[in-house]
């Protein structure tokens, strides 16, 4: 078995990871390897793997480099194994199927494949979400919609209906994504509506509680759609219909964003700021961070 790298610059990488998940549909590991380069990688025989030539042209001027080495066959065993149940916050605890259920009622077992490259809640960027949605929850604000931005596996989405949340709409612009989290919720008996969307380019309606587990650069082109809808700026302010009523709210009131390297955290709170979301809290967790952000 062979495992073939790419390593490319972290501000395309979303880009990049789009690109491969044509090449290789079979599915992507991802590995951050520093705070500006991250590796996708696929496995395959020989002979069964993409070629190097659209490998290399799938990166473009993202690439940094390319590595392939040889694995033991039981590569796919230890790939599960990587998938660890976490629990967090002692209320939600989110496994991959081949992990039993919890023993404690009491947990919400959201239940996860990762399907392709999207994970099952252990990075530290989801676990960061899953604080605040729960915090925001004992405050008693787990009612209403929510949207999730880079929905990827649905984690987020699935364990924001587990604590009460009601609609869901979640969006991503990859396919594979779509895919698996509308194969988690219908495992999870969660109600999760589901549409293709690149949000780099243009958002949907946002509910007043927003959940967003990206990439800075996706988040700051997120607050900076916001900011050219914005009536500061002479046009008018976007009216977000509620996705439940389709009455008409300025949104989002809560905005959950991770995704984002510590050095990064500066210049996304300032980004969102400007349409009127404040800083109420900020989260690093190893190499990664969240904010909480609110409007008055």
């Amino acid at each position: 078995m062979i495992r073939l790298a790419l390593r490319v610059r972290r501000a395309d990488a979303e880009i990049v990871l789009a690109e491969l998940l044509e090449l290789a549909p079979a599915g992507v590991e991802e590995r951050d390897l520093s705070d500006d380069v991250v590796e996708y990688a696929v496995y395959g025989a020989p002979g069964e793997l993409p070629a190097l030539p659209e490998l290399r042209a799938a990166a473009g001027g993202a690439l940094v480099d390319v590595a392939t080495t040889e694995v033991a066959d039981d590569w796919s065993e230890r790939w599960r194994a990587f998938h660890e149940p976490v629990t967090v916050g002692g209320r939600v605890h989110v496994r991959a199927p081949w992990h039993d259920a919890p023993e404690d009622p009491a947990l919400e077992d959201v239940v996860i494949d990762p399907g392709q490259a999207f994970g099952t809640g252990a990075h530290p960027t989801t676990r960061l979400c899953l604080e605040y949605l729960l915090e925001l929850e004992a405050a008693g604000g787990a009612a209403g919609p929510l949207t999730d931005l880079g929905t990827g596996s649905g984690v987020l989405a699935i364990a924001a209906s587990k604590l009460g949340w009601t609609p869901i709409h979640a969006y991503d612009h990859e396919p594979p994504a779509l895919e698996a989290t509308a194969a988690n919720a219908t495992a999870n008996n969660a109600l999760v509506a589901l549409q293709r969307m690149n949000l780099r380019e243009s958002l949907p309606p946002l509910a007043p509680t927003v959940v967003a587990n990206m990439t800075a650069p996706i988040l700051l082109a997120v607050a900076a759609q916001l900011l050219n809808d914005d009536g500061s700026r002479g046009g008018t302010r976007r009216s977000l219909p509620s996705v439940a009523t389709a009455s008409t709210t300025p949104a989002p009131v809560t905005l959950v964003c991770s995704g984002i390297l510590p050095t990064e955290l500066d210049s996304v709170a300032a980004a969102f700021a400007r349409v009127g979301l404040t800083e109420q809290d900020r989260r690093i967790d190893g190499d990664w961070s969240a904010l909480l952000l609110r409007r008055p």
